[in-house]
């Protein structure tokens, strides 16, 4: 195998190797909940284009409020 073959298989497999980290860091964030008022205000703007998008910090208050009035299924 020549030195290109190598480096062009490294170069791959370099790819795909960040191709799955930037998944897995896709999977934890969503998870957590990070990109809950990205994923918000991109669907306020998708659907709802003529309603005023609230402030970060008051989507967390009131997503924060909701989820004491409306427990569902968590833990604690």
């Amino acid at each position: 195998m020549s030195v290109i073959g190598t480096s062009s298989a490294s170069a791959a497999f370099g790819r795909r190797v960040r191709a799955a980290l930037s998944g897995i860091r896709w999977y934890f964030t969503a998870l957590m909940g990070d990109r809950a008022y990205a994923d918000f205000v991109a669907h306020q703007r998708r659907h709802h284009p003529d309603a005023a998008v609230p402030t970060e910090r008051q989507f967390w208050c009131d997503r924060m409020a909701e989820q004491d009035r409306n427990p569902g299924a968590r833990c604690c």
